[in-house]
């Protein structure tokens, strides 16, 4: 669904709107209405809170519920969406208020005449706590109909574009409310590319996507073919497409700033489709591997931000896509590749496919020559083992770099954890015929062996780091706050904030 955006200093309770949403806090006899909330909460007879305690509502985060205003307000709709407990210094975090403003959009978009026009008027007492607002209002509204027929997907394609206004006085609202719409259309580019199918998403579409964001964005591209990456020697991207009928590619982008001193590179993972290739995945771990390019579609959505956001950084972007098939050409457990630039790797696990593909991509990029790497790749399952669903890993060389993703992912929103790169795991991947095994004798500490492998292709005194997103990248459960089931956009925000965060160090 299309949205617009608007910042408005009126009283929510007057402005003509299909729906209003407020915020509601937990504790005490009912819930509370939070900052913004009041002037709504007054205009009903006895206060909204008395009404929402009946209804059985508490204010716990994300609970929403909606009621007929009756007239009290202009809005026939007010929307009250639960903050949680009020905290003791007034500031809602901004969080918070993202995955509120995501599950009252969620509701209101399921409706049959969808969202129409809604009044936001949750906390927005700061420009930040605007943007997110506006960011988790924007990421609620998101679906996903491209395959969707009949009546159902005609009512959706009536609705139009939803029209959302947020409430706020703070300075520097607008600006932050325009930030916030082109992070939330990166984030929906990429959850669409993942939720695409792999039969309408292979290499070659990829990077056709690619060149038209290219276009879009005055972004340079460069696309290397099969031919190109065989005779260029990326061995790692031509050993795990060789058995797909479909060939890899190799995409880079780059976006320039004329005052820019500092330059950020970022390899994205592309594999359209995992099988595991010859060591087969079961087939219960096989039907959503279309997400397993997930990485490099949020480098190309990144990409995109940064240059609408006109950021002052150089940004590089590789995309290393293939599609990994059994065939009678696929590589064979025990073959050894010879990763770009001359590196060479016996391949014990067709599945552990993505850290060959990345390895070319990271080689190529110290040739950028930037102050800083970053890969983001759905790489392992075994980080879903270590942290879960939604939580995405951070590891690097150096231990201040991965400290400041860390810090840059939680100011988007975006949950991650700082992993180690333990050196003692390095004998695990020997090889007896290879400078390097793809994977490590024992199963053990596999995210972090997988990130151990990725270091060997990085050169002393490059920074660089690693973000693990498997999990948090394909959400396979219910809806929640702003993220829908399917592709979310996990770490497309973190890739925009890492390039501002360098922008600024000018």
């Amino acid at each position: 669904m299309s949205t617009t955006l608007s910042v408005n200093t009126e009283s929510p309770s007057s402005l003509d709107a299909d729906a209003v949403v407020v915020g509601y806090h937990s504790g005490g006899d009912a819930p509370e209405p939070a900052s913004g909330a009041h002037s709504v909460d007054a205009a009903f007879s006895g206060g909204l809170g008395s009404t929402l305690s009946l209804l059985g509502a508490s204010g716990a985060p994300e609970e929403v519920h909606t009621i007929a205003s009756l007239g009290a307000v202009s809005a026939p709709v007010v929307v009250a969406v639960g903050l949680g407990p009020a905290p003791t210094d007034g500031a809602v975090d901004p969080d918070v208020l993202s995955r509120a403003a995501g599950a009252a959009l969620r509701a209101l978009s399921a409706r049959p005449e969808g969202a129409g026009r809604v009044v936001l008027a949750l906390p927005a007492s700061t420009a930040e706590q605007a943007g997110a607002v506006a960011l988790g209002a924007e990421l609620g509204c998101y679906s996903f109909d491209r395959y969707r027929t009949g009546e159902k997907a005609e009512k959706k394609a009536a609705r139009g574009a939803a029209t959302l206004t947020v409430v706020s006085e703070a300075d520097g609202a607008a600006d932050a409310v325009e930030r916030a719409a082109v992070l939330a259309e990166a984030v929906s580019f990429t959850r669409d590319l993942v939720n695409t199918a792999p039969a309408d998403l292979v290499p070659e579409d990829l990077a056709s996507a690619a060149q038209e964001i290219a276009q879009q964005a005055e972004l340079e591209i460069e696309v290397l073919d099969e031919r190109a990456l065989s005779e260029g020697g990326y061995g790692g991207l031509t050993g795990v497409g060789q058995g797909s009928a479909n060939p890899p590619r190799l995409v880079r982008l780059a976006y320039s700033h004329p005052e820019a001193t500092r330059k950020v590179a970022f390899v994205g993972k592309g594999i359209t489709f995992d099988s595991g290739g010859l060591s087969l995945k079961p087939a219960g771990s096989m039907d959503w591997m279309k997400s397993d390019m997930s990485g490099a579609a949020s480098v190309l959505a990144a990409m995109r931000a940064i240059s609408t956001l006109g950021l002052k950084v150089n940004a590089v972007g590789y995309l290393t896509v293939a599609e990994n098939m059994p065939s009678g050409t696929a590589q064979r457990p025990s073959d050894v590749l010879s990763i770009y630039g001359g590196r060479t790797v016996e391949v014990l696990n067709t599945d552990a496919e993505g850290r060959l593909v990345m390895a070319d991509g990271l080689v190529r990029a110290h040739e950028d020559e930037p102050d800083l790497i970053v890969d983001i790749a759905t790489l392992t399952g075994a980080q879903l083992v270590a942290l879960g669903t939604r939580v995405f890993a951070v590891m690097s060389n150096d231990d201040a770099v991965r400290d400041e993703i860390v810090a840059a992912a939680t100011a988007e929103g975006e949950a991650s954890w700082p992993m180690p790169l333990p050196a003692e795991l390095r004998a695990g991947l020997d090889s007896s015929v290879a400078d390097i095994a793809n994977v490590a004798g024992e199963r053990w500490g596999g995210m972090l062996s997988a990130g151990v492998f990725l270091q060997e292709f990085i050169e002393e005194g490059t920074k660089w780091a690693h973000l693990d997103i498997a999990g948090p990248s394909f959400n396979q459960g219910g809806p929640h706050g702003y993220t829908p089931k399917g592709g979310t956009g996990a770490g497309t925000r973190t890739l925009v904030r890492i390039a501002e965060d360098y922008a600024r160090k000018q």
